[in-house]
């Protein structure tokens, strides 16, 4: 059991991955993860309309390095490597996801995508790599379920 009373298995990372949320779970959700020892990174997504927004907040939320692409390819390298951000394991708390997915779904399919490898990438090293997505309906995104 852990100091806020759930345990949750957010250190293991065989089932770490990307999930949708309700509003209103991730602080919940923030605390079990820093009870679990990992790194906590909150990144607002309310107005963001993107790419390009959603690029610049991930990056300064998570201090990428100067200089970074501020493209897919770079984000997803990025988001792999994380050195600078040492930790046993991560959790990225994205608040109000759906302004994104109403405003480009293409650019909101992209960010899980990414998001869904990185996640992978880091379970190879045994290393847990949560992305909590908020949205209306919780895992449902255009009637898929997220993990």
């Amino acid at each position: 059991m852990t100091d806020s009373g759930f345990d949750m298995g957010l250190e293991d990372a065989s089932q770490a991955g990307v999930y949708g949320v309700a509003h209103g779970d991730l602080g919940g959700l923030a605390a079990v993860a820093r009870d679990a020892g990992l790194r906590v990174c909150r990144i607002d997504l309310e107005d963001c309309a993107d790419k390009r927004t959603l690029l610049m907040r991930i990056g300064t939320q998570l201090d990428f390095p100067p200089g970074w692409g501020r493209n897919w390819d770079a984000l997803s390298d990025a988001l792999r490597d994380l050195s600078w951000l040492p930790a046993n394991g991560y959790a990225l708390l994205f608040n109000d996801a759906d302004c994104l997915r109403q405003s480009s779904i293409e650019d909101f399919n992209t960010l899980l995508d990414v998001l869904s490898e990185a996640s992978a990438s880091w379970a190879e090293d045994a290393v847990p790599f949560w992305a909590f997505l908020e949205l209306p309906e919780g895992g449902i995104v255009d009637g898929a379920t997220l993990n």
